[in-house]
């Protein structure tokens, strides 16, 4: 799998890279380098995470597991946000104490290492940037954000090595903080969406109960639930009232329901004098069929 192949490349990348880093750090005595290097730890670890979650959500469904390992993916995609998040802090927080006492730099060194890191990361977002799951994203961003650095570090050390003048280096690193913060609460926002088994944003209830009622022998329609797994594949179950033949429905409903995108769907059919068990359906039927058809 591609996906996984190219997670597993970036995970190796940026853990020996944040090695190197450290020592960087250590020997530039430039903090940026320093923040960096525990940042890409980070990364190192969410990008491991995500490779085993990503490993284990394509597996097939099982027993224990009816709909399926999917949601691992998206699970990934919440530590690794989390842990942007909590890097993104940390760089602000180190930042803030480079301001308050600026503290002596080796410019030539930092130079150099900007130089390197542009180059390894950019060479390992480009490994990483095809792919559509929710980690992948997740990663994705990890890998352009690094680069995002690395250039902000390499133009930093540049302006520093002539001007001397040391706030440059920690004022940057706040920027671009605030830059991975934004893409992060974002990120989050999808994955608690799925989570919390919202509609998908691309589709609409309202729409699917009136194309369906619009179908020949359909007498109403309730109880329309949907759910997406993993952001991509969205599942929809719902009742069905009709006095037609249950296969022609069935196969008309089903492709009302691909035209919307929705290729998983479990349909509980109703003859019109057939109660439904549950109170939201009571309000409904009371033999006043929802579906107006316009014959």
């Amino acid at each position: 799998m591609k996906t996984e192949k190219n997670i597993f490349i970036a995970f190796i990348l940026n853990l020996i890279f944040s090695v190197f880093e450290f020592l960087g750090g250590i020997f530039t005595g430039s903090a940026a380098i320093m923040s960096d290097a525990v940042h890409d730890i980070g990364d190192a670890i969410s990008i491991g995470f995500s490779y085993f979650f990503e490993r284990k959500s394509s597996k097939e469904p099982d027993e224990r597991y009816t709909y399926g390992y999917v949601r691992y993916s998206v699970l990934g995609g919440v530590i690794t946000t989390f842990i942007l998040l909590l890097g993104s802090m940390a760089v602000v927080f180190n930042a803030v104490g480079k301001i308050m006492r600026p503290t002596e730099i080796n410019y030539d060194g930092m130079i150099v290492f900007g130089i390197i890191g542009v180059i390894v990361n950019f060479l390992a977002a480009y490994f990483t940037h095809s792919g559509d799951s929710i980690n992948q994203r997740a990663v994705n961003l990890h890998m352009l954000e690094d680069v995002l650095g690395w250039v902000v570090v390499l133009i930093g050390a540049v302006v520093m090595r002539f001007t001397d003048w040391k706030l440059i280096d920690p004022i940057m690193s706040i920027g671009v903080a605030i830059f991975i913060l934004a893409n992060a609460i974002k990120n989050l926002k999808n994955v608690l969406d799925i989570f919390l088994e919202k509609t998908p944003a691309n589709i609409s209830v309202e729409e699917i109960k009136n194309h369906i009622c619009e179908i020949d022998g359909v007498l109403d329609v309730h109880h329309i639930h949907l759910r997406t797994l993993d952001g991509y594949n969205v599942y929809a179950t719902m009742h069905v009232v009709t006095d037609a033949n249950p296969h022609t429905i069935k196969k008309l409903v089903r492709e009302e329901l691909a035209a919307h995108g929705i290729t998983h769907s479990t349909l509980e059919l109703e003859t019109p004098d057939e109660h439904c068990h549950d109170k939201h359906c009571h309000i409904n039927h009371s033999h006043s069929h929802h579906c107006h058809h316009h014959h």
